[in-house]
């Protein structure tokens, strides 16, 4: 197992004591809030009480009008209308809720949607849905997740008679794209007051002006809040501002009157229980990637606009296959990858990881990446061969910037793209040695030791005596978690194993801690090499975070371990930058 760092954050004592005194509740949770910059009563109230109210006007949104008076006249002339849109979860449910709104308040077979295929037509606009948008006389394009960057191809469809309007949260680069509408939070001059929104939520915020401006009731677009909930959930945006209110009341949608996407991959996924970001992440999300992965994202937007549970349930079981086969693809990969590894002396102790084998599938490359970072913890790429050529994907750790090492590559690449912790490449074959060596030059040369050394961020220290259900049940109104408002991570000190601590299916602890007379259940999964320190019977700190087990209807409070250490081990780990 990788050692970790740990790091305790700290907080304005003033400030947590002034929270304190107007909420009435734990100061370490007041420290907390405070470390989330929810420093004052009517900040907190805001964030534990989000209304749709508190979303922001669609109209700040430079280009809005355009978008809205383009889309109208297409309405009025009785134009195609084809929605565009990227084959991630992203896009997929941004197209599905813009279908769907567009068939309802216009002509139906006026409107129809285009995903490209990953391996035939590569990420965002391609020229084959251009061409399909000219061979079937469609006269407007709204692009969805995609298009900022697309400056030659817009161009190419505005020669051919195709207007489009683009719906895009990526960094627009200097130059933008000739469509007669740009929907983009992040560009300069764009007053928008959230930055963060993520390509479904941009094409939400288009659906809410549309309504307004067709006079519809405001609900005509908040029917799509589960389909914008799983989009921010799955691209991983801050949870913060308008993603919270959205994610807030989404997850309240698709648990009380879900799509029929959404309830046939909860059914298929065994989910009985109430639906968290944690379930759109792990359940929904690697279902509906793996279509793209593994075959054809089309399929996903069809379980999304499903018209009946029935039909909904035939595609979510294609995306339930295409994910069986993903996960043994990826499982496979990575211990062909890990033995590549384990067998290769140089390898180990280099301070980068590239692996490459040419049978390889391309569509599980970059998961396989992150799951090398877990065993070898350093920015790593892995290759296969694609047709003639290697493809791969890039992973990075914690403030390294990948695509920047990468970019110091590039005379040995014939393409790359990404952001500072993805990255996409392709190469010729009798570059990848070469390649490889550059690479490990590159980040040699510019990584820091402590970036080669996880850090685990923990919000707070708290006693046995501190976790009751009222301190839990503020964690819960936390929810929904994500970036900027990760579930909180506390450390407990002194803590001795009761005699009831076991290893439980090979992998797994399933703790017994003691502490002043108070025992705490629970459980630490992967982490039965570091058993013996529980057996020592000496004291231990243990990092994790609060969770409420259900056993035969009773709710009980329980510690999921993230990672533990010798109590006495923790002065020298201070010294050497706080180890696990």
């Amino acid at each position: 197992m990788v050692q970790k760092r740990w790091n305790i954050l700290t907080a304005d004592d003033d400030k947590v004591q002034q929270l304190y005194a107007s909420l009435k509740i734990h100061p370490v949770l007041c420290k907390i809030l405070t470390q989330r910059y929810l420093e004052n009563f009517d900040k907190a109230k805001q964030f534990f009480r989000p209304q749709l109210s508190d979303l922001h006007d669609p109209w700040l949104m430079k280009d809005m009008d355009k978008a809205i008076s383009r889309i109208s006249m297409a309405f009025d002339q009785q134009e195609k209308i084809l929605v565009f849109g990227d084959y991630d979860v992203d896009g997929t449910t941004a197209v599905s809720c813009m279908l769907r709104f567009l068939q309802k308040v216009y002509i139906s077979n006026k409107v129809d949607f285009y995903i490209p295929h990953r391996y035939r037509e590569g990420y965002g606009v391609s020229k084959k849905g251009i061409d399909f948008a000219i061979e079937n006389g469609f006269t407007l394009i709204i692009s969805l997740d995609c298009g900022i960057k697309s400056i030659d191809l817009i161009q190419y469809a505005r020669e051919n008679g195709i207007d489009f309007i683009v719906c895009d949260h990526h960094m627009p680069d200097d130059i933008l794209p000739p469509a007669v509408a740009i929907l983009n939070p992040k560009q300069k001059d764009c007053e928008y007051p959230f930055k963060e929104l993520c390509g479904c939520g941009v094409g939400f915020k288009l659906i809410t002006a549309l309504a307004r401006h067709l006079n519809l009731d405001e609900s005509a677009a908040f029917e799509y809040l589960d389909l914008v909930a799983t989009a921010i959930a799955a691209d991983i945006v801050p949870m913060t501002g308008e993603n919270r209110v959205l994610a807030y009341y989404g997850l309240k949608k698709a648990n009380e009157n879900p799509n029929y996407g959404i309830l046939a991959l909860k059914e298929l996924s065994g989910v009985q229980k109430e639906l968290f970001i944690n379930s759109l992440v792990f359940m929904i999300a690697p279902r509906v990637n793996a279509a793209g992965r593994m075959d054809d994202a089309r399929k996903a937007v069809q379980m999304f606009i499903s018209s009946t549970p029935q039909e909904a349930l035939q595609f979510a079981e294609m995306l339930h296959s295409d994910n069986t086969d993903r996960k043994e693809a990826d499982k496979n990969i990575t211990e062909e990858a890990l033995a590549i590894i384990e067998n290769d002396g140089l390898l180990q102790t280099r301070k980068s990881t590239v692996v490459f084998q040419s049978h390889w599938h391309k569509g599980v490359v970059g998961i396989v990446a992150s799951r090398l970072i877990d065993y070898y913890y350093r920015p790593t790429i892995v290759l296969t061969q694609s047709g003639e050529y290697v493809a791969g994907s890039a992973r990075s750790v914690a403030g390294f910037n990948v695509y920047e090492a990468i970019h110091q590559c590039k005379d040995l690449l014939l393409g790359y793209g990404g952001h500072f912790y993805a990255a996409g490449m392709t190469l010729a074959l009798d570059k990848v040695e070469a390649f490889r060596t550059r690479f490990e030059e590159v980040v040699a040369a510019t990584i820091t030791p402590e970036l080669l050394v996880p850090e685990i961020i923990i919000d707070a220290e708290v006693e046995f005596k501190d976790l009751k259900q009222p301190f839990y049940n503020i964690i819960h109104q936390m929810e929904p978690f994500g970036p900027e408002n990760m579930r909180p991570l506390f450390v407990v000190r002194n803590v001795t194993d009761s005699g009831y601590s076991r290893i439980v299916k090979e992998q797994h602890i399933k703790f017994s801690l003691r502490q002043d007379n108070i025992l705490f259940n629970g459980i630490g999964f992967g982490m039965a090499k570091k058993f013996p320190l529980l057996e020592s019977k000496k004291p231990v700190d243990v990092v994790f975070t609060l969770d409420e087990n259900e056993w035969n209807n009773e709710k009980h409070l329980q510690l999921r371990v993230i990672d533990f250490r010798l109590s006495e081990d923790r002065d020298t780990n201070n010294q050497n930058g706080a180890m696990s």
